[in-house]
């Protein structure tokens, strides 16, 4: 072989190797992840992702903890896309890291459902739950007078939920239930929950509620057996589990309260000073027949005549032969303020002001105001601190002391003063 046929030779080989080299790098690169190969030239990432063996004891798409797994690729992109530019990035190995961040939630959620079923009547609410249900005050609510209503609600929340926290420590982690929920009367075109408290302009609150909720154009057309006798608005503990749960959590919800003893006065006037077919042949007839001495058949025939002594005695017996009513028991029984975190508490001694400003905060149409009328035995003067030491004064002391002590939560969470002097 000459010289130049040798050197022709090694060139012919020389090619083919570059030729198959070529070709091999060329199929190299056909093989390879073309969104790795994307991701592997942006500067400054560095990704050590490895493909995952599948299970071959589970089906395509499922992962051992039954979430849906997403493909690499995707993962690939969901963190390239989250990756600030220049940060070295290790993705995990592990099957649990290639998961979207849906898949990670689902887990979660089914566990949040398991406990919605297995929660008692309602679940506990803390005691400041509702923080931010109100909506801004509509522009009529925007003055002096208004910021000073403001400030007298922060401080009687605060008193109430200090109260609360002193001496009711164990309620904010109950369970809220039906019973709990029952005085709670809900309108929900505007998003309010009105726990009742009778004495306290009850009544008329319930003619604002039917008039937000489009079922009379004024407050003055309803009349009161409508309003107590009525089926118009629905109660609370009428919902589900998840009904009472979603508008304790979402409504604004508001109480108004009234001076223990004058409470309890006003509503001994209303039931025992009228004829009542209710009152007298339930509580009255009782009553006299327990701590009337010499009660004449007349009386206890018709339950007819109870006097105010008699009344708290009944009112102070452990023993008592009927049981409470609505109309004189406690406001922390009625309506559970150290469970129920209320966003509003007005006050009957202020409830013009009291009631126009929360009108105010819910938007209320601006021709609506709340009514003044007295609802019954409208030629009565309404019970006043004055006429209430009337009646008290017929009292022995001990007895006002212990009618004070009887009601001492009320006075002490809502912040009323001691109506006599010589209680202590």
């Amino acid at each position: 072989m000459t010289p130049r046929a040798g050197t022709m030779r090694l060139a012919c080989m020389f090619s083919s190797v570059l030729l198959f080299g070529a070709a091999g790098l060329l199929l190299f690169i056909s093989l390879q992840d073309p969104t790795e190969l994307a991701l592997q030239q942006v500067p400054g990432l560095k990704f050590n992702i490895r493909p995952q063996e599948p299970h071959s004891d589970l089906p395509s798409g499922s992962s051992q903890d039954g979430d849906s797994k997403a493909p690499t690729e995707r993962a690939t992109r969901d963190l390239s896309s989250r990756a600030p530019r220049g940060l070295n990035l290790q993705v995990s190995q592990q099957p649990q890291a290639r998961l979207n961040a849906g898949a990670r939630l689902r887990p979660r959620q089914r566990r949040r459902r398991l406990l919605i079923k297995k929660m008692p009547a309602a679940a506990a609410i803390p005691a400041n739950s509702s923080a931010g249900t109100f909506v801004r005050p509509a522009p009529r609510a925007l003055d002096g007078r208004w910021v000073s209503l403001h400030q007298s609600q922060q401080e009687r929340k605060r008193v109430m939920r200090e109260a609360c926290a002193k001496y009711r420590a164990s309620s904010s982690r109950r369970a809220v239930t039906p019973r709990h929920v029952s005085r709670i009367f809900v309108e929900d075109r505007r998003r309010v929950l009105y726990c009742e408290v009778p004495k306290a302009g009850c009544s008329n609150w319930k003619r604002v509620l039917m008039v937000l909720a489009g079922l009379a154009s004024s407050t003055t057309d309803i009349q009161h057996n409508t309003v107590h006798y009525g089926s118009a608005l629905r109660r609370l503990d009428t919902f589900d589990r998840q009904g009472i749960l979603h508008r304790l959590s979402t409504y604004t919800k508001m109480l108004f309260v009234r001076e223990p003893f004058e409470r309890l006065v006003s509503a001994f006037r209303d039931k025992f000073e009228h004829p009542n077919s209710y009152y007298h042949p339930v509580f009255g007839k009782a009553i006299l027949a327990r701590y009337r001495a010499n009660a004449s058949r007349e009386a206890l025939r018709t339950g007819s005549g109870v006097r105010f002594p008699e009344f708290i005695q009944y009112l102070l017996d452990v023993h008592r032969p009927v049981g409470m009513d609505i109309h004189w028991d406690h406001v922390s029984r009625l309506c559970s303020p150290c469970l129920i975190d209320y966003d509003f508490v007005g006050k009957f001694e202020s409830i013009e002001d009291d009631a126009n400003f929360f009108l105010s905060l819910i938007r209320a149409p601006q021709n609506l105001t709340f009514p003044r009328f007295k609802d019954r035995h409208s030629q009565e003067a309404r019970t006043t601190a004055q006429i209430t030491h009337q009646y008290f004064a017929q009292l022995s002391t001990l007895q006002r002391q212990r009618t004070y002590d009887f009601y001492y939560m009320d006075y002490l969470m809502f912040n009323y003063s001691k109506p006599f002097a010589d209680l202590y």
